[in-house]
Formats: structure tokens, sequence, C-alpha cells
């Protein structure tokens, strides 16, 4: 396997011109194959595995199957979630109005598009009505943390395309502002049988400054 920290405004892979999945190869050109196991939108930063052989991609999916691929993702959401911890399990199809968009279906039976979807969270921090929230996926819908997050009332700062504000003004006059979606992928766990691996990637720069202008402190 290969373990990268992809950066903003790269997608993950592409027919043509650039993505991670070409910046990749060019990093390890001898590898028999290079094959995403997940993938994060343009604008979202963190870890992507990326298997090297056929035994790895198989073995990759074996985990996902048995529940022992564990992603960990990091946002600064907008906003107030209903509980500091919590589960949305809202079915997400595409969204009628817009190609892009996705939107948590509340009657799955009428929309054959609808597939289950599970996100756990846990707030972590609060500045000036910010938060750092910690979003544990269970499933690999498209767009599905941006979705349930916007879903639950709290869209992640930056992400336009599910209501997320750009800019946040402090009663102080302070402004805290994001130029993209801000989440991250912070943490990956795989759970093999001999060998478990853990890896775990800071935010980048411009997560933190946004936090610490909304006045965030870890």
């Amino acid at each position: 396997m290969l373990v990268v920290d992809k950066p903003a405004r790269l997608r993950t892979t592409a027919a043509s011109g650039p993505s991670l999945a070409s910046a990749v190869r060019a990093l390890d050109p001898d590898a028999p194959r290079l094959h995403a196991s997940s993938r994060l939108d343009a604008e979202v930063t963190g870890l992507v595995t990326f298997a090297r052989t056929r035994a790895a991609t198989k073995a990759l999916l074996a985990l996902r199957e048995r529940g022992r691929y564990h992603r960990r993702y990091l946002a600064l959401c907008a906003g107030e979630l209903p509980a500091d911890t919590g589960t949305c399990r809202g079915p997400i199809a595409r969204d009628p109005a817009s190609d892009r968009r996705r939107r948590v279906v509340s009657e799955p039976q009428d929309d054959p598009q609808a597939q289950p979807a599970r996100t756990d969270w846990e707030v972590l921090g609060r500045a000036s009505g910010l938060l750092l929230v910690a979003f544990v996926p269970h499933t690999g819908r498209t767009h599905q943390l941006r979705v349930h997050a916007a879903h639950l009332g709290a869209p992640i700062f930056g992400d336009a395309l599910y209501g997320g504000p750009r800019r946040h003004v402090r009663d102080d006059g302070r402004v805290a502002s994001a130029s993209r979606t801000l989440l991250h992928c912070a943490a990956l766990r795989l759970e093999f049988d001999r060998d478990p691996v853990a890896v775990e990637a800071r935010p980048p720069d411009d997560f933190e400054r946004a936090w610490r202008a909304a006045g965030g402190t870890s």
C-alpha cells in the first residue's frame, strides 16, 4: 500500500489533467498498479490509500466488507449539531435540482437511487459560532459527510455547495474565512489480522488558521 496526504484542490482521480493518482504514479512508478481505495472530493484534504498490487486491492476490499477499514475526519462546521455526539443515518440520493448535489431522502422507498448511509459525529470544540467536529463514516456515499452535516443543521465551513458560509464574523469584529470546504481525513486505521496499520495527518494550515481566527484553541 501507499498512503498519501492529499492537498486541497486536487482531484483524487481524473481521466485527464492533474490528479492525486497521476502524482502518486510519478512518486511510485514501479508499482504494479495503483488503485485508490477511497476518494476525496477535490477541495477535501487528508489521507488516501492506494493499493499497489491486486492482492492489496483484495485485502483492502475485504477490510471494508468486514467493517475493519476505519477513517476519522475533522471538519469545521457552522451552526449547531443536535447533540455533542450522535449518528446520522439519513439515506442519500442525487438532488433532482442539481447534478452536482446529493441530498438526504426522508422517504427512501420513494427514491430508487437512495442508498443507506451512516455517519457518527463528535463535537470536539466550539468557537464563536463554529464547531470543530470529528466525523466517522461507516459507508462511503458521494459527499456523505458534507450532506449529513448540512442535513443536521451544521454545514461545513466553506462548503458553498451545501450552504456552508465562506466568512464568519466574531462578536469582536474578527473574521474567519474559508476559500474551500474545510474537511480533512485525519486518521486511518486498517485492522489487518497480523499487522494493523494506523496513520494520522494534521489538518493543513488554512484549516488551522480558520479555527484560530474563530477563537479556537485546540
